[in-house]
């Protein structure tokens, strides 16, 4: 069965949107209070990830087989190194925020106050709209990629990465839920670790399985 091209540059486009968004609420929960929080930037590291796959799998309908098969590994080793250095901090300011947030109220009486003004005012509503449109966009993408070749679906570790993109999605949301909308920053910051030390996991992966790439360009 041949490549369904238009399906799989469509699955192509979607996962490259998701990706901006996250990095857009990224950077808006760096700028400003409207953001939809720390939790759904963090998942770009996920789905970059999961970008990076599937942009590995495209690259040989541009440069052929060859070059490509020359080059992934170099461009997986760094890829991956940068994205975990930068995944290993943003777990760090989700850990300075998340400490802070517990330290304002635990500190009585004023304490609760001051983390009111800060941190109490999370937006529910653009945060599940914002995973919604993602959510919507990821199963869509996947859906193309199986319908685009069936040989997509039988490539383990892409669709265990596939889940993964998923249920960052839902721990997000789930945290999101479990507590009202006050302490929601708070749950919010526990997603952007959890979310965050997941994306870390997967640039450590591609790493790991990017050196014997270069041991065979190399040799």
């Amino acid at each position: 069965m041949t490549l369904r091209k238009p399906l799989f540059f469509v699955s192509c486009v979607l996962i490259v949107l998701v990706v901006l968004v996250e990095l857009g609420s990224s950077l808006v929960a760096a700028f400003g209070r409207s953001s939809p929080g720390l939790g759904i930037g963090m998942m770009a590291f996920v789905d970059g990830a999961l970008l990076f796959s599937v942009a590995a799998l495209a690259a040989p309908l541009l440069t052929g087989h060859a070059a490509m098969g020359k080059s992934y590994g170099i461009i997986a080793l760094i890829f991956s190194i940068l994205v975990a250095l930068a995944a290993f901090v943003a777990i760090m300011k989700c850990l300075v925020s998340l400490f802070l947030m517990i330290g304002l109220l635990m500190a009585m009486p004023f304490g609760p106050a001051v983390y009111g003004i800060m941190f109490g005012g999370f937006p529910v509503g653009a945060a599940r709209a914002t995973l919604g449109a993602i959510m919507t966009m990821k199963l869509v993408f996947a859906g193309c990629l199986v319908f685009a070749h069936p040989r997509f679906a039988q490539m383990k570790a892409l669709v265990f990465l596939i889940a993964t993109s998923l249920v960052a999605g839902i721990i997000v949301s789930f945290l999101h839920g479990l507590v009202g909308s006050f302490l929601v920053s708070v749950t919010d910051a526990i997603a952007g670790i959890v979310v965050g030390i997941i994306g870390l996991i997967w640039a450590i992966f591609i790493l790991i399985t990017s050196i014997p790439s270069i041991f065979k360009a190399v040799t």
